[in-house]
């Protein structure tokens, strides 16, 4: 029998389910572990390494050790986020063709969908080693605020690892399905989705197989490594106080810092200090110089606690475009490891005005959800109706630099708009069609999704000419654009080349290149 597995894709971490007759399992590695950490690692000899063995050589060959790719997959070598990344990360990050990003390691280029797909091919073997069958299916979660290359750049790294992406799915619909799914609720819930390195929130209607997402917002820049980076900075200006050397200069000092403080910060969820200490961290002429100091909860709170309160102005955002308040709502899902810190949890707590949903695995729930879905897309199942919203408005750059919106944000999906467009200047040939996701009126201060020109278009007076442009998003949340001019019937689509998609035939050859390097 044919089955369909759910990934949780983390930044963090990774989780892998599958449905079978009714039961759910998410499925553990050869040691028992259902978490996987999303750390690849390249080794010498040519071999791959990922999971939890990759991320033992985070430390001794950090510089061959890629994580957080999840965070510049589908970005532009400019954005801020991978300006940001080039400043802290340990491996080298490139600009790859048509402003993409990739990255080079012991020589070689990569692409983020390669790194990604190693991840998710991971995944897949620990599938087909627990369950004894061979996978070629998958649904694969993303954040609800990934655009549209974030989303078209994971899909296309399920095609690396071997696997066919039967649908790209958001991680709070999939927390609220794996929450809802059977149990014929009819329920309006909040899935607050606080990750490694994103932050979403999610507002859903569930009414017994219907799970409507009704508002969705969130922030791609907010996540547990940025409080990581929190206890990074406190210990580091600590011991600049006391020994007058900044460990954050020296990459190896930097990754052993941010080892210490990923461990600190979860040893911190069940006590009430923790004791950092790394052994000759930095050295000096005179000798090197351990670290060695104590951290209390008390102190970690403090210092989080304005991340905390960033999330909330989100859910504000989220509740106001659903036009509810925290009492409208019927439950809260707590989605991702982060959500274990108790300033965490108490804050959702009274946010909320209730008690977050307990009995719920906050780092399998997303896999679980994923499995659900799958399972029901193999039976072509119409039990079950998954209600999606685009997360950004998205339109074309029109004269004077303005956004002309085709789709307004919080749209339901699958959804298409066309609208008609004329030329700006006399006798025109061709026109330049740029697509722009994102809430300013502004083009240029959104994200360039992509761009295209139509060509041979009639000869005409400036005005006269008319262009149909046509916006698809599919359930995947992907989108497709195509200009026509009416009168020439001359036609074009969009290939989002700005974000460096990648075409078939890379695509077979990254899948062989993927595939031989982890066997």
């Amino acid at each position: 029998m044919e089955l369909v597995i759910g990934i949780d894709l983390g930044t963090s971490n990774s989780c892998v389910g599958v449905m079978q007759e009714g039961h759910i399992n998410v499925l553990p590695d050869e040691e028992g572990e259902t978490i996987q950490p999303s750390v690849v690692h390249f080794a010498e000899d040519g071999t791959v390494l990922v999971g939890r063995a990759a991320k033992a050589h985070m430390i001794t060959s950090a510089e061959n050790t890629i994580f957080s790719a999840k965070r510049l997959i589908g970005r532009k070598s400019f954005s801020a986020e991978v300006k940001k990344a080039k400043a802290v990360c340990p491996y080298e990050i490139i600009e790859g063709p048509n402003r993409s990003v990739m990255i080079k390691v012991r020589g070689k280029e990569y692409t983020l969908q390669e790194i990604s797909a190693f991840i998710l091919k991971r995944m897949k073997q620990i599938a087909e080693k627990r369950l004894g069958t061979t996978i070629k299916k998958a649904v694969v979660t993303v954040p609800a605020y990934f655009n549209d290359n974030q989303r078209a750049a994971t899909k296309d790294s399920g095609k690396i690892a071997g696997m066919d992406v039967l649908r790209i799915i958001n991680e709070p619909t999939a927390a609220a399905l794996a929450y809802g799914y059977g149990k014929k609720l009819k329920q309006r819930v909040a899935v607050y989705d606080l990750g490694g390195g994103t932050f979403d929130i999610s507002i859903l209607e569930l009414g017994e197989s219907v799970y409507e997402v009704i508002s969705t917002a969130g922030d791609t820049y907010l996540g547990g490594d940025d409080f990581d980076d929190r206890i990074i900075d406190y210990v580091s200006e600590k011991f600049v106080q006391q020994h007058g050397v900044d460990p954050r200069g020296d990459r190896n000092a930097l990754q052993q810092l941010k080892d210490s403080a990923e461990r600190a910060k979860v040893e911190l969820t069940n006590k009430q200090q923790v004791q950092l200490f790394i052994p000759a961290l930095t050295k000096t002429p005179k000798g090197s110089i351990d670290l060695d100091m104590t951290l209390e909860r008390s102190t970690f709170d403090q210092m989080v606690m304005d991340l905390i309160q960033k999330t909330f102005k989100v859910c504000d955002e989220a509740l106001m475009m659903a036009r509810l308040t925290p009492s409208d709502l019927d439950g809260v899902i707590l989605v991702g490891g982060p959500t274990r810190i108790p300033i965490v949890y108490n804050s959702v707590r009274h946010y909320f005005q209730k008690d977050p949903q307990s009995g719920i695995n906050p780092d399998e729930v997303v896999a679980v959800g994923a499995a659900i879905q799958g399972a029901e897309l193999l039976q072509d199942s119409q039990n079950l109706v998954l209600l999606d919203l685009t997360p950004l408005s998205i339109g074309v750059e029109i004269l004077g630099g303005g956004l002309d919106r085709l789709i307004e944000i919080n749209t339901p999906i699958p959804t298409d708009s066309t609208k008609i467009f004329t030329t700006t200047t006399d006798n025109q040939e061709s026109v330049l069609i740029k697509v722009y996701q994102g809430e300013s009126r502004v083009a240029s201060e959104n994200e360039l999704l992509g761009q295209f020109t139509l060509a041979g278009i009639r000869k005409a007076p400036r005005g006269e000419v008319q262009i149909s442009v046509s916006f698809e998003i599919d359930s995947n949340g992907i989108l497709n654009v195509s200009a026509r001019d009416l009168h020439t019937g001359a036609s074009q689509s969009i290939k989002l080349d700005a974000a460096g998609r990648l075409p078939q035939d890379k695509l077979d050859e990254l899948q062989r290149n993927t595939a031989e390097a982890m066997e």
